[in-house]
């Protein structure tokens, strides 16, 4: 298994390598979307961490959820 992983993080280490630098920060929260996807947290800690982002003012009207999206 452990040289699996190896060949994975090469390989994911190859492709990030030949993305332009403005891409990386998209990445980067496309990769910790996944993370927190994949992982569960017990719902207290998701509430407790979502109502933090709301008082902080990081949420974003849900109008504004879709923009840049082709949903035909």
């Amino acid at each position: 298994m452990g040289s699996k992983l190896i060949r994975y993080e090469e390989q994911l280490d190859l492709e990030i390598k030949k993305l332009p630098g403005e891409y990386l920060p998209n990445l980067l929260q496309i990769v910790r979307l996944f993370r927190e996807s994949v992982t569960l947290k017990p719902a207290e800690n998701s509430f407790s961490q979502g109502w933090k982002e709301a008082l902080a003012g990081e949420g974003r009207p849900v109008s504004e959820l879709w923009d840049g999206i082709n949903a035909d």
